[in-house]
């Protein structure tokens, strides 16, 4: 999954994904992205930290609460944020700081998996 608020950002960041072979379900805010991971598994949350409605360390936090073995990964332009232990992410939670190459991404998502 994957949720994102940028459109454009989303949209390519689905294409490079699903062009690697991975199945996407993308979302443009937090809420709506919570919404589903309650009804569905999913192995992968890929998500940016600054959102409305909902931010990525929140969905982050209730994604880990409904599936413990969810792998997490933030991409944000603010590493720093979610670094901070004030924030409560989850800990084993990987971050990929903007700007990045796509096979960049690629790589860390399919490392994760592996893992």
């Amino acid at each position: 999954m994957l949720a994102e608020d940028d459109e454009d950002m989303r949209k390519f960041l689905t294409r490079a994904l699903e062009k690697a072979g991975h199945d996407v379900v993308s979302y443009g805010e937090g809420r709506s992205a919570y919404e589903r991971l309650k009804d569905e598994p999913f192995d992968l949350l890929l998500t940016d930290i600054v959102m409305p409605e909902m931010d990525g360390i929140e969905l982050a936090r209730k994604a880990a609460n409904i599936d413990p073995d969810m792998k997490i990964m933030f991409i944000t332009g603010f590493a720093a944020v979610a670094l901070n232990p004030d924030s409560k992410a989850p800990k084993d939670a990987k971050i990929l700081s903007k700007p990045f190459h796509l096979r960049d991404l690629v790589r860390e998502v399919e490392r994760l998996l592996a893992a």
